[in-house]
């Protein structure tokens, strides 16, 4: 097959590895870089040209788009998806994902067990947003944070609601979420291939941390999943359309709480907590769908 990957920096550990694992199963995969891109878009023939040229036909593309550049990713992807190139991941599947709001509307429809989430515009509904999450501690979450960047833990009702003042009045948009105590400063990262998990770890942020997120010092180990936890992590990627994404969790008294879907998870910390070889998986399914022309079940909403 001929692959390509919308990704910027070819250097990181996860592309390296999608390169590897394309090489050694006899594949050609071109790199290319997402905002070196441009479009022709003319009626019945869309084109991309890259470097002055025109792209060739690809069987497959592997999205890695950063979440800086969502939109304009998103736009090259469908580009892609015109020419009818199989993508490892829609790029309206991705785009449930990125919209944080968007995604836990989606999960919530689908009966999937997540924290209470609270959602309201401008400072004069501070005090009702923090009260319908069961009140202090709450985390408040900027709506395009990523790995972790912009989660804030308000321990008592009046920082919550400075914070949420705060980022209203300055019309940043955010969630606030009740706090789960009992996960202790862990959550549960399942990554999801063609609505199977492979592989699973247990994600502990550094002392003092309540994200757990490996990119701010926590740690990360192989973890064995329950059911409920399994087929959470399945219907969440199902409900958003994704093929190949990351399912992070907590354990919680009431079951397992989706706290977000991940299109594009790195790849070396849970390759590295589990021995799981995620890139070849991920060229394996791109051998089977790309080939066939089949497609995951895909969300709704």
């Amino acid at each position: 097959m001929r692959l390509a990957m919308l990704a910027r920096n070819p250097s990181l550990y996860s592309h390296q590895k999608l390169i590897q694992a394309a090489l050694d199963r006899g594949h050609a995969l071109d790199v290319i870089n997402t905002l070196h891109v441009h479009m022709n878009i003319t009626s019945n023939q869309p084109m991309l040209r890259f470097g002055g040229k025109d792209l060739p036909h690809y069987d497959a593309v592997i999205p890695r788009i950063g979440a800086s550049i969502t939109n304009y990713g998103l736009a090259v992807l469908r580009q892609f998806e015109m020419q009818g190139i199989y993508p490892l991941n829609e790029s309206v599947a991705i785009g449930r994902s990125r919209d944080k709001l968007r995604a836990l509307q989606l999960l919530a429809r689908a009966g999937i067990g997540l924290p209470v989430t609270a959602f309201a515009h401008g400072p004069r509904k501070a005090e009702e947003v923090i009260k319908e999450v069961g009140g202090a501690p709450v985390v408040i979450k900027l709506v395009e944070g990523t790995q972790g960047m912009g989660v804030i833990l308000a321990e008592t009702f009046n920082s919550a609601k400075s914070i949420i003042e705060a980022f209203s009045t300055a019309n940043v948009n955010i969630m606030v979420q009740e706090f789960i105590k009992e996960a202790d400063g862990s959550d549960i990262r399942a990554f999801v291939i063609g609505g199977e998990v492979v592989a699973a770890m247990k994600r502990t942020g550094k002392s003092g941390e309540f994200r757990s997120n490996l990119h701010r010092g926590g740690r990360g180990e192989a973890v064995d999943l329950s059911e409920a936890e399994r087929q959470t992590a399945i219907r969440s990627a199902e409900t958003l359309g994704l093929n190949a994404c990351g399912v992070d969790m907590l354990r919680s008294e009431r079951g397992p709480m989706v706290m977000e879907v991940n299109s594009s998870p790195g790849l070396q910390g849970i390759e590295t907590a589990t021995g799981v070889d995620l890139a070849a998986k991920i060229i394996s399914f791109l051998e089977t769908h790309a080939r066939h022309g089949n497609t995951m079940t895909k969300g709704n909403g």
